[in-house]
């Protein structure tokens, strides 16, 4: 127990220092970051939370469209059961009840299709990263299926 305990904490810290690098090196972050404003993306649901990517704004169905569901179902069974629950468990990856309480629309449109930008540049993606430790694969989904997904978590919130 002591060894796993000992390899956990010395990963984490290898994790940390390749992360945080030189102090110059974040600096040149913090400049690059200042010039692409894209880059800077905040945790919380607000005006900056879209994410990054090309979905500006998700035009949401009331109510929700069952066709987009049944088709999201069989995404869901083949490409995203094996890392994650439909509540709020942690399995590989987080589980996904309230996901669409807690990220706008555009953002999980945004991490769906340009994943590996969102892990590497957005904050929230970021912290899901930190607690999960392994970053999401790209799943190559064509932008309806995305949008089939979106509305697939939307029913498992219980949104109409």
């Amino acid at each position: 127990m002591n060894r796993i305990f000992f390899f956990f904490v010395l990963a984490l810290a290898s994790f940390l220092a390749i992360k945080c690098g030189s102090g110059n090196q974040k600096e040149n972050q913090n400049d690059k970051m200042a010039s692409n404003k894209t880059d800077t993306v905040v945790i919380s649901r607000g005006v900056n939370s879209r994410g990054i990517g090309r979905f500006k704004e998700v035009k949401l169905t009331h109510p929700l469209n069952e066709d987009m569901i049944a088709k999201a179902q069989l995404i869901f069974n083949a490409k995203c059961t094996a890392c994650h629950k439909l509540t709020t468990e942690k399995l590989v990856g987080p589980g996904w009840k309230g996901v669409t309480d807690r990220r706008e629309p555009e953002w999980i449109m945004n991490f769906i299709t340009n994943t590996q930008v969102m892990l590497d540049k957005d904050l929230a993606a970021q912290a899901d990263l930190v607690t999960c430790l392994v970053r999401m694969p790209n799943q190559d989904l064509s932008d309806e299926q995305a949008r089939q997904m979106l509305e697939f978590m939307r029913k498992n919130d219980g949104k109409n």
